[in-house]
């Protein structure tokens, strides 16, 4: 087996996999034509899943595509690109953005962003259920505070994570965190175990938690000098900039405990080692870049 980057390449309408160090480029499925943009590797079963956020809405010169339909779906294939398979259709939810698992559990976690909302199933679509709601009706989805876009969990502790992105380039950002599970007696509108951990953000987008499960690491989309960045918090602690000047940052993943790989909307992927003191591209893939994954295949 090797060590492989797993990339939603939205230009592309691919998944791409190639080396940690961005050689090797191979298309592991392509035709994706539903505007993928959250991925995960199950390495038990052998099965990269992908959110869908489905068509756009318009494309009007000049201005932001919104997803505002229900169209959002999460699909399945393996290893090789054999066997594509849809585990949620088209329309189950609006707008799929980051995509988290716990394999051993058997569950998929998700931020619905149009949706305004963090969803959960099991690893074939059933028990599809709301955990976080921001808000409800066609006011509340245009306000781009409601939006939820990255997630990540903690399994051991029992906590969930997720940013809310704001406004473009509008410094309202929030990451925060809960419970796996809605408290009995709540609902996911009404939760009172919610805690913001940072606000004020530029764009906060994708999230990783830290190998020793004491902090976040997160790509911000936002405006500069500190938004287009990677960034890293220890609980309690201000976050820091790991590094910067991307081209819309949006995917991370960490390989090792401290090797950050990121995408970007401007189709590369940089890594990003503090420890080493390492920063550099490693690969322009020629599109819009989403999700990233890594995997043993």
């Amino acid at each position: 087996m090797a060590t492989r980057l797993l990339v939603l390449n939205q230009g592309r309408k691919e998944i791409q996999s190639l080396a940690p160090d961005g050689t090797d480029i191979r298309t592991v499925v392509d035709g994706l034509d539903q505007a993928p943009d959250g991925i995960v590797a199950d390495e038990i079963n052998r099965h990269i899943y992908w959110t869908n956020m489905g068509p756009p809405d318009a494309r009007i010169p000049d201005s932001p595509e919104t997803f505002n339909a229900r169209t959002g779906s999460l699909e399945r294939v393996d290893f090789d690109g054999s066997n594509r398979t849809t585990i949620l259709p088209k329309g189950s939810f609006t707008t799929g953005k980051q995509l988290t698992a716990d394999f051993a559990a058997g569950r998929l976690y998700w931020c619905d962003r149009e949706g305004m909302q963090v969803l959960r199933c099991d690893l074939d679509g059933e028990n599809l259920e709301t955990l976080v709601s921001t808000g409800d009706g066609d006011a509340a989805r245009a306000d781009a505070a409601n939006h939820c876009v990255g997630i990540a969990i903690d399994p051991v502790n029992g906590d969930l994570y997720w940013t809310q992105k704001g406004h473009p380039k509008g410094g309202e950002g929030r990451i925060f965190r809960a419970g796996l599970d809605v408290p009995p007696g709540e609902t996911p509108w009404q939760r009172t175990d919610v805690v913001t951990l940072w606000s004020d953000l530029p764009e906060p987008i994708d999230l990783e938690l830290t190998s020793d499960r004491d902090g976040l690491i997160w790509t911000d989309r936002g405006a500069p000098p500190d938004g287009n960045t990677l960034n890293s918090a220890r609980f309690g602690a201000p976050p820091s900039i790991l590094a910067q000047d991307f081209h819309e940052a949006i995917g991370v993943v960490t390989l090792g405990g401290n090797r950050h790989y990121v995408t970007d909307l401007g189709g590369t992927i940089r890594i990003v080692d503090i420890e080493l003191g390492v920063d550099k591209q490693i690969a322009d893939l020629g599109g819009p870049l989403c999700g990233i994954a890594v995997a043993d295949v």
